[in-house]
């Protein structure tokens, strides 16, 4: 599950418009908005070394942040989007939205599989497919899960993983409303070439047998 809420901190931007972006940039800054929870939107610059080490951290999208603005009350938020320059990929333009406790949002939580030493299926060389390294869940604000885990202890190969297999949090569910497929796990491209040759060799020895059999009865 979140742990403690980490800090954001920004600050109020006087100006607006194109003009009033350029010059937070020029100093450094990345220009954004913070919108929702029913009270006006507020345009904010935030220090460009401090998004962008948030950015390289990972889950950036989907991480409850407190934004602490000077004159401005604490408000939770999260990010919903992040305009990047077309060129160097590096942030231009951050949105963020105004969350509540209890507010409720869509979330892509990324999938961590553990325990693979432990999966009968591997150690016989098979392959880990994974369908889905990340899920979309509809989250409580105050309560979102940093990741879902499958434990890939027993899997053999053929086995599937599906969503029904993970626990989710309390009040959390996902948005699509069938039991669809994580993970699987396939026998690697040699075992299914032997077992190939094995059902050939098979086939012939009967068609053989069959044959023979055949031919037995005719002198006969």
């Amino acid at each position: 599950m979140a742990g403690e809420i980490p800090d954001l901190v920004a600050e109020a931007r006087t100006g607006t418009g194109k003009g009033a972006a350029r010059q937070a940039r020029r100093e450094g800054k990345v220009p954004g908005i913070v919108y929702g929870g029913g009270v006006d939107p507020l345009p904010i610059n935030i220090p460009f070394n401090e998004l962008l080490k948030r950015l390289r951290s990972g889950r950036f999208l989907s991480t409850l942040f407190n934004m602490k603005v000077e004159g401005q009350d604490d408000v939770r938020v999260i990010c919903r989007n992040v305009q990047r320059d077309v060129v160097k990929d590096l942030p231009t333009h951050v949105d963020f939205m105004r969350l509540r406790r209890t507010s409720r949002i869509n979330l892509f939580i990324p999938v961590e599989f553990i325990n693979e030493e432990d999966a009968p299926g591997l150690k016989r060389g098979g392959v880990l497919t994974v369908v889905r390294p990340e899920v979309e869940l509809m989250v409580t604000a105050s309560d979102i899960p940093e990741k879902l885990v499958v434990d890939l202890t027993d899997l053999n190969i053929g086995d599937t993983v599906t969503i029904s297999a993970i626990s989710l949090p309390e009040g959390t569910r996902t948005i699509i409303d069938r039991d669809f497929v994580i993970a699987n796990l396939t026998a690697p491209s040699s075992l299914v070439s032997q077992e190939a040759e094995e059902d050939a060799a098979a086939a012939e020895d009967a068609a053989e047998a069959a044959a023979a059999e055949a031919t037995e009865t005719e002198e006969g």
